[in-house]
């Protein structure tokens, strides 16, 4: 019989806060059989705590109180790696990967947790250099693979209220949106990137704009700013990209947006993806 394997990820912005806040409710209600997390901002232990009987598998960043990826699942996952790129890439508390078993079938996971960066500034460089790493990681990751998390840029206008106001800010830098170009684009095929350039396209899916269409957002995060959740001028930054195969599985996709913005336990919403097996 197929049986749809609900996959959810999302920026907790620090987990403990996010327990705390009142992320149990959601998931308990929210039936997942595999969680991402990104931003945990603490240790192994922590993370324990707030997933109790969870079996987790993550990379914590050296310095205490940054970024940290993790996943979570019902089941063991007994292969994992974190590396990415070589020794000059700095990808410490930002790419976990689990290869897990469903049925006969093996399906690798990613939390990913691309650099927020700064134009002009190295933070910027080592932005592009995860890129780099990311892109060139992609085509190993196997036929059903899902590179999921909170990955810093808004790939089209659809993707950002206030597209207009944000041309030369990171987030959405030409550089950075062509990146998604190549990921996106035809297997094997030239793709024109928005930055001018010319690359060749990985044949990866994005889950959430094939399943949305062609619509501003759904956005994922809202700046604390002003009354950016009120009025949903947000950014759509978290993902599920999707290996060709698996994105033909996709059963349903949503974007669980609080209420208001006092019943939020992130600045990010969690994005919640079934998949056919």
């Amino acid at each position: 019989m197929p049986r749809n394997l609900r996959i959810a990820s999302v920026n907790v912005n620090g987990i403990r806060a996010a327990a705390r806040k009142g992320m149990h409710g959601w998931l308990e209600q929210a039936d997942v059989d595999i969680l991402t997390l990104q931003e945990v901002r603490a240790e192994a232990s922590d993370l324990a705590a707030a997933l109790p009987g969870w079996h987790i598998v993550g990379d914590e960043a050296l310095a205490k109180g940054r970024a940290g990826v993790a996943i979570a699942a019902r089941e063991p996952l007994d292969v994992w790696r974190i590396e990415l790129g070589d020794d000059t890439l700095d990808s410490k508390g930002r790419w976990v990967e689990a290869d897990i078993r469903v049925g006969d079938e093996t399906l690798t996971v990613v939390s990913a947790y691309v650099f927020t960066g700064e134009a002009d500034t190295e933070k910027q460089v080592a932005k592009y250099a995860f890129l780099d790493a990311m892109e060139a990681r992609m085509p190993q990751l196997g036929e059903l693979a899902l590179i999921t998390g909170d990955l810093n840029v808004g790939h089209r206008e659809f993707d950002i209220r206030n597209w207009k106001g944000n041309l030369k800010k990171a987030g959405f830098l030409p550089r950075e949106r062509a990146y998604f170009d190549r990921f996106l684009g035809a297997a094997g095929a030239p793709v024109a990137t928005v930055d001018g350039a010319t690359g060749t396209g990985l044949g990866w899916v994005d889950v959430g704009r094939t399943w949305a269409g062609e619509v501003d957002g759904p956005y994922s995060w809202w700046s604390n700013r002003g009354k950016a959740f009120d009025t949903d001028t947000g950014w759509r930054i978290d993902y599920h990209l999707a290996t060709a195969a698996l994105a033909a599985r996709v059963a349903d996709y949503r974007v669980v947006r609080a209420p208001s913005w006092d019943t939020r336990w992130s600045d990010h919403a969690p994005v919640v993806a079934d998949y056919t097996f």
